[in-house]
């Protein structure tokens, strides 16, 4: 009997170091994945597969939105709007996963023609089928309820709310306000109303937005980084080319680890922090699962 137990036990605990290490490891915190190279529509690819694939996140017929920074009056040299080439990589994904149609817009800062002209994106996503880059139209705002710390209700942008899932594509910038802008900041870009007047509590104003609004996969475009006057900017001087895309599900990781990319720490950039403190996701770079692709 003990025997046969033994044999029992050993069998199990061999069943059990079988499995894949990382699947140990990913079980500690969640998997941020960084790919490195010159092609960035490769890496954007090389950074979702790293992460399962696209369809792991958009099934057959869903209806996908993808929100890139495109608020400025920018050309892509300038680091101040998402890479349209890592835009368009992230739309093949979801068309090749069976997207009924892909939705790309943001709110503008500019004029919203100039800005979806010169950003590059428009043109980057011109002539792909079921994909619709069209200008916000405000009608389609909607007030939504957050109970938050700083936002008791603010409206949001109803395409986002009723999207099956939701990509959030920043540029990681520099942020005369709050620092840095990443995924949790371009969320304002969904956001209705007079968004000026969040500024005063910007990290609790954020991190009421995200409590209730998921992004279902955040992909991070460095591979031009602004690193001053943002996030406008309109220097070439205050960009820096990294060549690198982070991608993860989950957005708080993705912003904390894109900030070591400028030299600060997570605990650094008090929207993160709000972040973490309301446990919206992990900050600790060293709890995180990172692959290097």
């Amino acid at each position: 009997m003990q025997r046969r137990r033994f044999i029992k036990l050993l069998g199990l605990s061999s069943l059990f170091w079988s499995f894949p290490l990382r699947n140990l490891f990913a079980a500690t915190g969640p998997v941020v994945a960084v790919a490195e190279g010159t092609d960035h529509a490769r890496i954007t690819r090389n950074a979702i597969n790293a992460l399962g694939g696209m369809k792991r996140f958009v099934k057959p017929g869903n209806t996908v939105v993808v929100k890139p920074n495109m608020g400025w009056d920018r050309t892509p040299e300038l680091a101040a709007n998402t890479n349209p080439l890592v835009v368009r990589a992230v739309v093949e994904e979801c068309l090749q996963a069976g997207a009924k149609k892909v939705k790309v817009f943001d709110r503008t800062c500019n004029d919203e023609r100039r800005c979806y002209k010169n950003s590059g994106i428009e043109a980057a996503l011109k002539g792909l089928k079921a994909v619709e880059v069209k200008h916000i139209e405000e009608e389609r705002f909607q007030k939504v309820a957050l109970n938050g710390k700083a936002l008791k209700e603010w409206e949001l942008y109803g395409e986002a709310l009723t999207a099956d899932v939701f990509i959030n594509v920043p540029v990681l910038k520099h942020h005369g306000l709050s620092k840095l802008t990443i995924g949790m900041k371009n969320i304002m870009g969904i956001m209705g109303g007079n968004r000026g007047s969040i500024h005063k509590n910007i990290d609790a104003a954020l991190a009421d937005i995200n409590s209730l609004f998921k992004t279902h996969l955040v992909v991070v475009d460095a591979t031009r980084i602004l690193t001053a006057h943002g996030p406008q900017g309109g220097d070439t001087r205050d960009v820096r080319t990294l060549n690198k895309v982070i991608a993860s599900t989950d957005i708080v990781a993705a912003d904390a680890y894109a900030t070591t990319l400028f030299g600060l720490k997570p605990e650094d950039i008090p929207v993160t922090l709000e972040a973490y403190r309301r446990k919206l996701g992990e900050m600790k770079v060293e709890r995180m699962k990172i692959l290097k692709v």
